[in-house]
């Protein structure tokens, strides 16, 4: 199968944000202020649908801020509703390693929030994320979590179908744990070193945080909690 030739379902995006963005971008801005990130930090979202937290991160203080996802719906709700960010969201398919050539080619901050687990291919993705990372340059990473004693629940309270939904048009068609999220991060490049869950009580979390480094030594003040 060539991943370029699978046909796209657009998301349709009417609004800036989704549901998972209440549960998770708070996580995100405080793991950014973690970081300690120069002013003049490039950020790049990928998969920035409506454009909702590129539009927080510029609002933190960082201008060198950029968005694109493959949802021609979503940019263009992004430039309608973030008028200042309007230059800075784009089109863009995540398997394409080139970035646009007016947007910055490295990063030292890349997001990627609830997209890997729409793609066939993670491993390219997170191939291209790693070209697109300066060195020392950090990921947050978002999809949702799987775990034991979830997978438990989710089949005695038969929701398995609800959750694991094989009609959902464009949906998820991939299912991560911590560790094989953090296996295929490693296998691309990229170190885990921080780990969170979101949303609801622990180990039964609707989705994890990620956060890698494209590097060589720890930093031994953003160790990853296991």
């Amino acid at each position: 199968m060539n991943i370029f030739n699978t046909p796209y379902v657009d998301y349709n995006w009417n609004i800036p944000e989704t549901c998972a963005h209440r549960y998770i971008v708070p996580i995100i801005i405080k793991i950014i202020r973690e970081l300690k990130l120069s002013p003049d930090a490039k950020i790049l979202d990928t998969g920035c649908g409506g454009g909702s937290l590129i539009n927080h991160i510029y609002n933190m203080g960082f201008k060198n801020v950029y968005g694109f996802d493959i949802s021609i719906s979503g940019v263009n709700l992004a430039k309608k509703n973030f008028p200042v960010l309007e230059n800075n969201f784009f089109v863009h398919n995540v398997y394409e390693p080139n970035l646009p050539m007016n947007i910055p080619q490295k990063y030292d901050l890349i997001i990627s929030m609830e997209v890997i687990e729409h793609l066939y291919s993670p491993k390219t993705y997170l191939k291209n994320i790693g070209l697109w990372l300066k060195d020392d340059g950090y990921l947050i990473l978002t999809t949702p979590f799987h775990g034991y004693l979830k997978n438990i629940l989710i089949s005695l309270l038969n929701k398995f179908d609800s959750h694991f939904n094989p009609l959902w048009e464009g949906g998820h068609i991939k299912f991560f744990s911590k560790n094989t999220i953090c296996d295929l991060l490693k296998k691309t490049g990229i170190k885990p070193i921080k780990f969170l869950g979101a949303g609801r009580i622990p180990f039964l979390w609707k989705s994890m945080i990620l956060v890698g480094k494209k590097y060589k030594t720890l930093n031994e003040n953003f160790k990853r909690k296991n």
